[in-house]
């Protein structure tokens, strides 16, 4: 397995094609604009001078890493070379659906097809490719340079083989893959989201304040950041896409969505994405400060 195409390049798929190509994966990145392809290189290269600054990588492996990676804004051409296709595009099964259906036409019979998805099932994305056998969850974590996890989620036809070799990849990598079984949420999310809107709800019921609520899981439960902050990062809309995918995939009261939530996405505050969340977040400054609206 050496040719990878990564279909979306914002935030997931730019990180996701940055891994591959720094470990010798010659990388096809596609997105449906030129702007942001550019984009993303501009970010892959700032990531790679961190590393540089860290002494974790030589201008050498720098420079091989970029040469590493083409980009193309027509998925047909993208992946027609591909091993293995990781779709990393807006978390929505309709946009997802019309990428596996153009992936499963063009790309070769051979070909591993992977989702970033972080909530979507496994089997409802495979069931409109005509190889449900080989589509597989490739869960990665946000910053995808730094964090160590993949979330292998098998669908209901994944085979054995298809499993073996995205977890043998993700090892290449240097990733710790964990092989889950396809439910709503999979783990990561089934666990995580419920105790952010349990957050959210401390503070929709005014049990303490966002800094209160975060300083208590960072200090108490050794989390490097709250979960509001977390949800922020995350981005309050994604946060709310999930919370909604549990709630109906399970159909249990415990995963709706705290009523702060929905109001806060309704309105556009959906976290460092929009300048504002829980926090306020200005160009520039690293200061962590509380919404005015929650002061």
């Amino acid at each position: 397995m050496n040719n990878i195409s990564v279909i979306g390049s914002g935030t997931m798929g730019n990180g996701i094609a940055h891994i591959f190509a720094q470990h010798g994966y010659q990388v096809a990145l596609i997105d449906i604009s030129q702007d942001a392809l550019q984009r993303a290189l501009a970010t892959i290269g700032k990531n790679l001078d961190r590393q540089l600054a860290k002494e974790k990588i030589t201008e050498d492996d720098k420079t091989t890493t970029l040469n590493n990676i083409s980009t193309y804004t027509d998925i047909s051409e993208g992946v027609k070379n591909a091993d293995l296709v990781v779709e990393a595009a807006t978390e929505n099964f309709e946009i997802k659906k019309q990428i596996f259906e153009t992936m499963d036409a063009h790309a070769p019979d051979q070909a591993i097809l992977s989702t970033n998805t972080s909530s979507i099932s496994i089997t409802k994305i495979a069931a409109v490719t005509k190889r449900p056998e080989k589509v597989i969850g490739m869960h990665f974590m946000n910053p995808v340079p730094v964090m160590k996890l993949v979330e292998v989620i098998r669908g209901y036809a994944t085979t054995d083989e298809t499993t073996r070799l995205v977890m043998e990849t993700s090892k290449k990598l240097q990733k710790v893959p964990v092989e889950v079984n396809d439910y709503p949420g999979f783990v990561a999310n089934r666990i995580l989201m419920p105790m952010i809107n349990e957050a959210i709800y401390s503070l929709f019921e005014g049990v303490a304040g966002v800094e209160e609520i975060d300083t208590v899981m960072k200090l108490g439960m050794a989390h490097p950041m709250g979960p509001l902050q977390l949800a922020d990062f995350i981005g309050l809309d994604v946060c709310l896409s999930i919370l909604h995918v549990l709630h109906d995939g399970f159909g249990n009261p415990k995963y709706a969505p705290c009523p702060l939530l929905v109001n806060m996405v309704t309105a556009g505050f959906k976290g460092v994405k929009t300048g504002e969340g829980f926090y306020k977040y200005t160009p520039g400054s690293k200061d962590l400060v509380v919404s005015p609206q929650f002061k």
